[in-house]
């Protein structure tokens, strides 16, 4: 028996061929399967005993679900749990194969202790790659700690519908902008390692996920080449040109037909070949057996998963299911047993061989082979207990804030507050109202540490893959009055807090902390859904002896059926809830000033709030360090600076809504085909794709384009072109401004966009500071899929707008592709580079 497989000198690759060789039939089968983790007290909650546990990865396994770490309470215990779960493995497998532990990281890890950041949308809002990157190093060395090696992280998917629940997870609808955050996601995360061990982010979801029909979860997505390579490809492709990424996990909808996670064309003609993809792909939970049970692909389960396989699926998650059936081993050994006989090339046995090098080079590359095991648990107290990482978290907070209203109410510093003591009052008399004041759950969006524990105590399941979706139906729970949604204000919930995050604070309790010298009063008010109105007499009494009324508004991004959005807690509403409308119609009678402070991880829309709302913060859900990065920003100790990552519809029939929209469309349509509007409400969106004011304001000069003055010049397919601005700070508070490139293919041989996000970058100017933007562009990001479906620079000219929003865009100028080249999609560029000096 060669024994080559141990030789560090190899590569990962090299390492996996040699071990491959030696593998078993059923070795190899295990290596593409996962288990579900549960620690001794979930076994016996569950009547497993040790040897029925064991025979559950008797060759092996591939890899090792994490989800149940999330209910674990001291650190002793997640160390326990991935140490002995390690061992047990390798001790069963013949070839003392370890397995990978995985686990998500949208917002940080579920372990006791760990990080918490804010949700995907609200980063998306920070326009901060650097940031970003910050964050994924976090994340990995956490993880990683704690002997987790693949992470489920970046959410990749371009998000053009609100209605979709999982809207807050992604970066928001620009493909440029997840391009850029999640390539340097990618690289935080994979560029990280703890003790010879290093991470895999593992992408998501591949591919078109929100694109479905009716904003439902999973449900079939109607999209053409183009439009899922150039859209909702983009990020992902810039994640494996520019980061290398190692893992894809494709997504639960059918594309043309057929089910992404059995489709070759998705996963090996795009992925592999035209992409460049190198990895490992592993399955959405239970996405594998859906395929025959619910998109109904196969006569069996097993040949369902035969045909994922075959199709480029190298893992199945979380427990193997399909790939675990009787008949899809007898397949494959019948396969092996004609191969041995006659040497007949076999498609089946040599995916499985695929798939198998595959998971092989990822334990390889993770360093699992050396390096199984977590650190102990006063290592991982020592890691998890860093002020850097808290402020990191805070930072995002901070920067995911987006300010869409105001008319000079904001911010409360002494000044304001001084002016709105009304008869002489010592004190400054805060209202804050609403659901969200006093409950620091709120902060925290779906696929947090928290959210999902909140999922375990929730009456009915919705998260894909995890158990049988469920309904609140004949359940008794106390819910939200008027909805089928289950309140989480309840002592239960409070403890999850306490024990996850204790030093959480709420708005209320940070308002107090921070303003001793302002009276907060506190009212509930209403609810994150429906239209009761029982609490409003109360909350009018307390907003009748205020100077200012603080209303937060919106949902709850969670999980399950104590959530009003989230994995699969999908809406056809996409307002705010009618209570909050009518209770800020009864508050303005007040005459007072009204500030709004939205959270969820739909963007706010309501005609109330635009109309009477003095200011709107959103706020989304910024996570542990929400309460201060919020006061923070009330008071101008921070100065927002965040932008929309979405295009905020003003309801749901005008979904979908994008700023990219293609030439004659949406706000765009050419007047010779219909009326500019619709007949009961305008074309154009409540708030636009880039918007997001400040305390301060900015103005923009000097723009160059190619470094010459003419209007036009001229640039090959294969040059680069640099543009140029100033931006300057006219107001008299120290901001920060994101200077959004956009690009315009003007004529073309395909119907293009309006326009399109190039570059951004954020901007830091004291008062009356000027500086200067350079933007590096290639004629590659203009490239698009023709009629052929080959890449294309084609020649034209390509206008040029610089400003802060996509709607007020000052500066416009203009060069030439001076010719046509075919490029292959990978080689193209994303976004531009940006660099930001001192005006001279």
């Amino acid at each position: 028996m060669s024994e080559a497989y141990k030789n560090t000198a190899l590569s990962p690759k090299e390492r996996a061929d040699a071990l491959l060789e030696e593998l078993t039939l059923d070795e190899k089968i295990a290596q593409i399967r996962g288990i579900w983790g549960l620690t001794d007290r979930m076994r016996g909650e569950h009547g497993i005993d040790d040897a029925a546990y064991a025979k559950l990865f008797e060759n092996g396994i591939g890899q090792v679900s994490t989800l149940h770490v999330r209910e674990l309470h001291s650190l002793e215990e997640v160390v326990k749990f991935q140490r002995d779960t390690q061992k047990k493995i390798m001790e069963q497998s013949p070839h003392h194969i370890p397995a990978v532990f995985h686990m998500e990281g949208l917002c940080g890890p579920f372990i006791i202790g760990a990080t918490s950041f804010p949700s995907g949308i609200g980063r998306g809002s920070s326009f901060d790659p650097e940031l970003e990157r910050k964050i994924g190093g976090i994340v990995a060395r956490e993880e990683l700690a704690a002997g987790i090696t693949q992470i489920l992280a970046p959410v990749l998917d371009v998000s053009r519908d609100s209605r979709m629940g999982r809207q807050g997870e992604s970066y928001g609808e620009d493909p440029t902008l997840g391009a850029a955050l999640g390539a340097a996601y990618v690289h935080g995360i994979q560029e990280t390692g703890t003790d010879g061990r290093h991470a895999d982010a593992c992408a998501k979801h591949f591919l078109g996920f929100h694109n479905s029909q009716g904003g439902i979860h999973g449900a079939n997505v109607d999209i053409g080449d183009a439009l899922l390579d150039e859209v909702y490809g983009k990020a992902f492709q810039a994640a494996i040109a520019e980061a290398d990424l190692h893992a894809v996990m494709p997504s639960y909808n059918c594309v043309s037909g057929i089910p992404n996670s059995a489709s070759k064309k998705v996963l090996t003609r795009l992925l592999r070949e035209e992409m460049g993809f190198d990895g490992c792909v592993v399955s959405d939970y239970g996405a594998v057996g859906n395929v025959h049970e619910v998109q109904r692909v196969g006569e069996t389960k097993a040949q369902a998963g035969l045909k994922c396989l075959n199709a480029g699926m190298d893992c199945e998650l979380p427990d193997g299911d399909a790939f675990g059936q009787a008949e899809f081993r007898e397949v494959l050994e019948a396969e092996e047993r004609l191969h041995r006989e006659t040497g007949t090339a076999c498609a089946e046995l040599a995916s499985l061989d695929r798939a198998v090098r595959n998971v092989l080079a990822a334990k390889f590359r993770m360093g699992l082979f050396e390096h199984p095991y977590a650190q102990d648990a006063e290592s991982l107290k020592k890691l998890f207990d860093r002020p850097e990482n808290d402020e990191v978290s805070l930072q995002s907070a901070r920067e995911s804030i987006v300010l869409l209203k105001n008319n000079g109410v904001l911010p409360l510093d002494s000044e304001r507050m001084a002016e709105l003591r009304k008869n002489g009052k010592e004190k400054l008399a805060i209202a804050l109202i609403g659901p969200h004041g006093g409950n620091a759950r709120q902060f925290f969006g779906g696929y947090t540490h928290l959210s999902m524990v909140e999922a375990v105590h929730a009456v009915a399941n919705s998260t894909a893959g995890v158990g049988e979706s469920g309904t609140t139906e004949g359940k008794t729970y106390l819910h939200v009055p008027g909805t089928d949604i289950q309140s989480d204000e309840t002592e239960e919930f409070d403890e999850i807090l306490r024990w996850i995050h204790p030093d959480c604070l709420s708005l209320r309790e940070e308002l107090a902390r921070t303003l001793p010298e302002a009276e907060i009063r506190c009212a509930h008010g209403y609810y994150i859904a429906g239209a009761d109105e029982s609490g409003f007499d109360e909350a009018l009494r307390v907003c009748g002896d205020a100077d200012v009324i603080l209303v937060t508004l919106g949902g709850k991004h969670g999980s399950c059926s104590v959530a009003s959005m989230g994995e699969g807690v999908d809406g056809t509403d996409i307002n705010l809830p009618a209570a909050q409308d009518a209770f800020i119609l009864k508050a303005h009678e007040l005459g007072k000033p009204m500030i709004g402070l939205h959270f969820d991880g739909r963007p706010i829309s309501s005609d109330v709030a635009d109309e009477y709302l003095d200011a709107i913060l959103e706020c989304w859900n910024p996570s542990e360090k929400g309460a201060q990065a919020i006061t923070e920003t009330l008071l101008g100790v921070n100065n927002p600076s965040g932008k929309m990552p979405v295009t905020c519809a003003r309801s749901a029939g005008q979904i979908p809504i994008y700023y990219n929209h293609p030439s004659g469309s949406a706000w765009h349509q050419g007047g010779s085909i219909g009326f500019k509007n619709y007949v009961d409400m305008s074309h154009l969106p409540r708030y636009f794709f880039g918007q997001g004011l400040s305390y301060t304001t900015f103005a923009y000069s000097g723009l160059n384009v190619g470094d010459a003055e003419c209007d036009a010049v001229s640039v090959g397919p294969s040059g680069k072109l640099r543009i140029s601005c100033d931006v300057q700070n006219t107001g008299s508070r120290s901001g920060t401004e994101t200077v959004q490139l956009y690009l315009k293919d003007v004529y073309a041989s395909m119907t293009r966009p309006v326009m399109e996000l190039a570059g951004f970058v954020r901007v830091k100017l004291r008062p009356g500071e000027k500086k200067t933007v350079t933007f590096t562009v290639e004629p590659s990001q203009t490239a698009f899929l023709d009629e052929s479906g080959r890449w294309k620079i084609e020649q034209g000219r390509i206008e040029v707008l610089i400003g802060g929003a996509s709607h007020e865009l000052p500066l416009r100028g203009a060069f030439i592709i001076a010719g046509d080249q075919y490029i292959q999609g990978k080689d193209r560029k994303f976004y531009a580079a940006a660099e930001v000096k001192e005006s001279v």
